[in-house]
């Protein structure tokens, strides 16, 4: 069993043997939750120090591993900043490559800097142009400070939907008393109704009155093609035969959102930054040639895009777009006032 498969075995199981596999994990769960909270602590009252960043900045991340919609989020934050006039930077961590790739592609327009060192990677994007900062997964990165913090909240990952214990027994890097830092919360939702969406974002918004509350519909908006990148609507995969290849942090989701246009699906589901070697290129190829289609998400295309064997039905790449069902309107007023900030 893969890392990915034993993860969401774990994390979301109810049978049995991974209710006792989380309960075997729970000693170290709680100890991580505790030198977590005991780092934030140490940060909140200044016994250790914050490095400043010579721009404006919005930090964005989660409390979970994956799948609330970072990369996204981060990515139309930058193309904001940069339809009002402000080139962005975008910085991340760059692990093996496939988020950067998903920056250059969605906003041409940002600099984007893929370097562990936030503040060294800020440095660079303002050398090269940068007038404003965003920090994609970077709401754990105490070390470096923001003047805004957005934290994405996932419905489908939500308790009582996921398991609410701390890595390695369950998904949370931190607890819920972490979105007590967050300026802006948003609800994020792939295939959950958007009542239970709602819902999950009174909760939060009860217990956390000072923070922007938010919610949107990431959703899957058209088609285009791998390599040529001509665009089709969703109602072309209706009845047809549709291998779904997804190498993110959920999967499923995405196959719910594939299905939902009518199409039946068969997914093949990889690990998160799966970097698809030879030998899974050509399986997928030869499943190209069997269904009607291939449908990928933009992070996997970055990587097959220039590997895809030319004798090979092309696959389409899932275009996402971001809707706001409530609040969108209150979470660009406080991107309107990082721009002031940036003039």
């Amino acid at each position: 069993m893969s890392a990915h498969r034993f993860a969401q075995w774990l994390w979301w199981s109810g049978t049995a043997p991974a209710r006792a596999t989380r309960g075997v994990l729970l000693p170290f769960a709680m100890l991580y939750r505790t030198v977590m909270s005991a780092r934030a602590k140490a940060y909140r009252r200044g016994w250790l120090r914050r490095r400043p960043l010579p721009l404006p900045s919005v930090a964005v991340g989660n409390l979970a591993v994956g799948g609330a919609g970072k990369t996204p989020f981060a990515s139309w934050t930058a193309a904001y900043f940069a339809r009002r006039g402000a080139r962005p930077g975008i910085l991340l961590r760059g692990y093996r490559g496939d988020e950067q790739a998903v920056h250059k592609r969605l906003v041409p327009e940002a600099i984007v800097v893929a370097n562990p060192d936030r503040v060294a990677g800020a440095a660079s994007a303002r050398e090269a142009g940068a007038q404003v900062l965003v920090l994609d997964d970077a709401y754990q990165r105490l070390d470096v400070a923001r003047d805004v913090n957005v934290a994405l909240v996932s419905t489908e990952s939500a308790p009582p939907r996921a398991v609410a214990w701390p890595l390695p027994a369950g998904p949370w890097r931190e607890d819920w008393n972490a979105l007590g830092r967050a300026d802006v919360i948003i609800v994020t939702r792939r295939r959950a109704a958007i009542a239970e969406s709602h819902r999950l974002a009174a909760r939060i918004a009860a217990r956390w009155p000072g923070a922007v509350v938010a919610s949107v519909h990431l959703a899957v908006e058209g088609l285009r093609g791998l390599r040529t990148g001509g665009r089709v609507g969703l109602g072309l995969l209706a009845r047809k035969r549709v291998v779904v290849a997804a190498g993110i942090a959920d999967p499923a989701s995405f196959a719910a959102q594939v299905r939902a246009t009518g199409a039946t699906v068969q997914l093949m589901a990889y690990q998160d930054h799966h970097p698809y070697p030879a030998g899974d290129v050509a399986r997928l190829a030869l499943a190209a040639k069997d269904a009607d289609y291939v449908v990928v998400t933009e992070k996997d295309a970055v990587k097959l895009r220039n590997r895809w064997p030319s004798d090979a039905p092309e696959p389409l790449v899932a275009e996402l777009a971001l809707h706001w069902e409530l609040n969108g309107d209150a979470v660009e007023r406080v991107l309107e006032g990082v721009l002031k900030r940036a003039v």
